[in-house]
């Protein structure tokens, strides 16, 4: 068994590759460490000081640093917490803590199973019964996102580059014209051919590294942008984003729209092609919608976009007035912000 885990912004994965006829022995360790954790005294020293190491090598992630301080500034609900900590909190975790927030939170109200494989819906019944029949435990409280206004950072670091960060609402998954969005995002920076990357880079040459992604919490979605530059370029590597992704809504072509198209069902077959990529999808779906979208309704959405149907979006709903974070050496960063 190849086994994984990681606790996210809004959940602990845990996972594990298996052969199908062991499905029940494994479920069976996942019961043993869900409904009797160990967590003993004397291990919380060790993990601490991972943890505090990781929260440390954010120093050395400027990127990461940067959209760490932006997530914070674009929510005021927990959503914005960095989901390694704080040093203050890893500093005062006792082992009394750590299991009362696990006898909270790791319930089976809640908990999303998904599995992948050759395994049958009736097998996995009759293994989770197995296992699992007797784990109970309430669904923690959970509060709805909330954000700020729009503004900006100025985050100082002292280094030869310059990061840029820009946040713009977006749909979120479910949503009629999501579909609709993604396909926006690909005409936006869908590869090499995309808007960023032509505009920022390849014509003016002022980033090493220009992208925008769809990203969100359940509730929330965004479109976030990011750009890699140095502190002279700073200036117009902002404002050339920004004016790039404000002129999408004057419209897509046809071929734009085809090679969006392309990218994301590329994206699909990729994930048909894992069984890792598809159960971490269906695992995600069930937790945002509640319901797992198959791959033929994912590629019917897509494929009923047409040109006027995402023209028309674009216009309606126009990349407007982003949180924006700078992070870099300040004194030789002139930006307006």
């Amino acid at each position: 068994m190849r086994r994984g885990s990681g606790a996210g912004l809004e959940y602990t994965t845990l996972g594990a590759s298996f052969l199908a006829g062991q499905l029940e022995k494994v479920l069976a360790l996942y019961a043993d460490v869900l409904t009797r954790p160990a967590l003993p005294d004397d291990a919380l020293e060790a993990v601490r000081q991972v943890a505090l190491q990781e929260l440390a090598s954010l120093e050395d992630q400027p990127p990461k640093k940067m959209f760490t301080a932006l997530r914070r500034a674009v929510f005021s609900s927990p959503h914005g917490r960095n989901p390694s900590g704080t040093l203050e909190g890893l500093q005062a975790a006792t082992p009394e803590a750590l299991r009362a927030d696990f006898r909270r939170r790791y319930g089976a109200r809640g908990c999303v199973l998904a599995l992948a494989g050759g395994v049958t819906l009736e097998q996995a019944h009759a293994a989770v019964e197995a296992t699992l029949g007797a784990w109970d435990g309430e669904e923690p409280a959970v509060p709805g996102p909330a954000v700020s206004r729009p503004h900006a950072l100025r985050l100082e670091q002292p280094s030869a580059q310059v990061q840029i960060g820009l946040v713009y609402p977006d749909v979120s998954i479910g949503h009629p014209e999501f579909y609709t969005a993604r396909l926006a995002a690909q005409v936006l920076s869908g590869g090499m051919g995309a808007r960023l990357f032509a505009e920022v880079r390849e014509k003016r040459g002022l980033v090493y590294s220009v992208y925008a992604s769809p990203n969100g919490v359940k509730g929330y979605s965004y479109l976030s942008a990011y750009a890699g530059t140095t502190p002279e370029r700073a200036p117009q590597t902002l404002e050339v984003m920004q004016q790039v992704i404000e002129q999408l809504a004057e419209g897509v072509s046809a071929e734009e729209l085809e090679r969006a198209k392309v990218g994301l069902r590329t994206a699909l077959v990729m994930q048909e092609e894992s069984a890792r990529a598809r159960v971490a999808s269906m695992a995600r779906d069930l937790y945002m919608i509640a319901r797992v979208r198959p791959l033929e309704e994912i590629e019917a959405e897509i494929a009923a976009v047409d040109l006027e149907r995402l023209n028309r979006y674009v216009a309606a709903n126009p990349y407007r007035d982003p949180w924006t974070a700078v992070l870099g050496p300040v004194d030789q960063t002139v930006v307006s912000l």
